[in-house]
């Protein structure tokens, strides 16, 4: 058995020797010696996942599925900017129709008290929109600020092997998105980056707090970008609402002259009335379905603040409630300060004028803290200090 083993074996290690000889060779075809590099990175990987002690199944698994993370992370990145400028084009389209089909109707048919209302309404709601729509985008999530070493932290990063502060995780989208400005530095790092000041792209960061990657943001939400992301989608819902609601009797109007579109004779409609129709039937679908959709994902949001909690750690803190659960412990969350506490440190309430300034109005201020050390702020009732979630 051996003998034919060794028969069959032989001329194929004879030829890999072959094609790793011309591989050296400068006049080898190029595709040939990809080959050849390709083959030796294979096997170089096969043996780092056999012959490492610390490696396991989860490695194995982490390995063969590494491409798919690729193409999931890229996908996502490239379509990012796609989803911004559908929210953009779709939220646009229904402050056209607004003003073009719905506003000349309503102009002759509401009171001027009314007319008022819906005015001053409308406005405020679509200004809160696009005010905290642009400051989840271009506000940065918040990165722990890097070379310095009094920074308390919980573990370390394993994909960018950094420091972590507690609440703090890795985001692999947002890693070729991060630019800074690298000046002259006296480092020899620096001078091996650039020797002028030119944006050279950052190695992988962290994202403080990270909640999620939102690509209808095409940006992380994190600790500098949470409310501002949580507050276009509360005020998107309301603006989904009202539209909806408000145009209930518009749209069964359009609707029902959309039927008799191929009666016999035809009505007598214009181009113009027509288009209305087809417009309040779309303002209404689209209206509808966005509200239900943002509305749930907005209500999920809202328990986990009221808990304290991000996406991420609850996943986190429900493992660690059973494990400890297993062994007759209580999990309690460290940044639970309870549910009317945990608001106000979110919105960044101190004081009782700040539910209007801060909240009902445009606002940019920044949440308490940096990001990095999560003392309670002094306002906060004193809480009873329990696990906290890593």
């Amino acid at each position: 058995m051996r003998g034919q083993r060794s028969l069959l074996l032989g001329p194929a290690r004879l030829c890999l020797r072959l094609l790793l000889l011309l591989g050296y060779r400068r006049r080898c075809p190029p595709l040939l010696r990809g080959l050849v590099q390709r083959w030796r990175y294979g096997k170089v990987c096969l043996r780092s996942l056999l012959h490492n002690s610390f490696a396991g199944s989860d490695t194995a698994v982490d390995a063969a599925f590494e491409p798919i993370y690729w193409l999931v992370d890229n996908v996502i990145r490239w379509c990012g900017v796609v989803f911004v400028v559908l929210v953009i084009v779709l939220t646009s389209s229904i402050v056209a129709i607004a003003y073009l089909c719905i506003l000349p109707l309503i102009l002759q048919t509401y009171s001027v008290p009314r007319l008022c209302w819906h005015f001053f309404y409308s406005h405020w709601n679509l200004i809160l929109i696009v005010f905290h729509y642009y400051q989840a985008i271009t506000t940065p999530p918040g990165y722990p600020p890097p070379g310095r070493n009094d920074i308390t932290t919980v573990s370390i990063c394993k994909k960018c092997i950094n420091p972590k502060p507690a609440r703090t995780h890795h985001c692999s989208i947002c890693n070729s998105r991060m630019l800074v400005l690298i000046g002259r530095i006296g480092t020899d790092i620096s001078r091996s980056l650039a020797t002028v000041t030119e944006p050279v792209s950052l190695p992988h960061r962290c994202v403080l707090k990270m909640d999620h990657h939102c690509p209808w943001l095409n940006n992380c939400v994190g600790h500098y970008n949470h409310r501002y992301f949580f507050s276009f989608c509360f005020f998107m819902t309301l603006g989904c609402v009202y539209c909806s609601y408000g145009s209930w009797d518009l749209f069964r109007e359009a609707y029902a002259a959309i039927e008799t579109y191929h009666q016999t004779p035809p009505p007598t409609f214009s181009f113009r009335e027509r288009v209305t129709h087809k417009s309040l039937v779309y303002l209404w679908f689209l209206c509808s379905s966005v509200a239900l959709a943002l509305g749930a994902l907005t209500v999920w949001h809202a328990v986990l603040i009221s808990r304290g909690e991000t996406s991420i750690e609850r996943h986190i803190n429900k493992k660690e409630r059973r494990r400890l659960q297993a062994k007759g412990r209580v999990f309690r969350n460290h940044y639970n300060y309870g549910c009317l506490d945990n608001w106000k440190v979110f919105l960044g309430v101190d004081t009782g004028r700040h539910w209007l300034t801060r909240v009902l109005l445009p606002s940019s201020h920044l949440p308490h803290g940096n990001g990095m050390s999560w003392d309670p702020p002094p306002w906060v009732t004193a809480h009873s200090a329990s696990v906290m979630a890593v």
